[in-house]
């Protein structure tokens, strides 16, 4: 008697070769300090923003340090709606593939590209395309969290 034996291995689509280039990230952020107080886990939808000019949050701006890196397009910081922390490259993977460096904005629960106009679901934790213009889901960045600081590196 013989028997037939079918192996299938699971595809993360999140973590399949990315077009977005990988850059440096190193971003800390202590959730307990005053600068940001109202990124707490218990906070949906809340999120920063860090990009050439510093760590956006509240319509204010405050500087990044010499040592902070920032990814291809800038970097997100996100609460979904499970209350866990997640980071992206804010790099559109769609353009990226094709030769430009288009940062993504963030509304809401939504990244968004101004040059392609895709949608990234970051409010999920997925931060999947929406449209179906773009394939890629957004660079994910991997974050540690250790007594209330995030540590987002690659």
């Amino acid at each position: 008697m013989a028997f037939l034996c079918l192996l299938l291995w699971g595809c993360d689509k999140e973590n399949l070769q990315s077009s977005v280039p990988r850059y440096p990230v190193n971003i800390t952020i202590d959730t307990r300090s005053g600068v940001f107080v109202h990124f707490k886990p218990e906070a949906l939808n809340t999120y920063v923003l860090v990009d050439v000019e510093g760590y956006h949050y509240n319509g204010t701006v405050v500087q990044r340090s010499v040592m902070d890196a920032i990814g291809y397009g800038g970097v997100v910081v996100y609460i979904d709606i499970n209350g866990q922390y997640n980071a992206w490259d804010l790099a559109c993977p769609y353009c990226a593939g094709r030769g430009k460096r288009s940062p993504c904005t963030i509304d809401g629960i939504h990244a968004i590209c101004a040059e392609c106009g895709e949608h990234y679901d970051v409010g999920s934790g997925t931060a999947a395309p929406q449209k179906g213009i773009a394939r890629e889901y957004l660079l994910r960045i991997p974050i540690n969290i250790t007594d209330g600081k995030l540590t987002i590196r690659q």
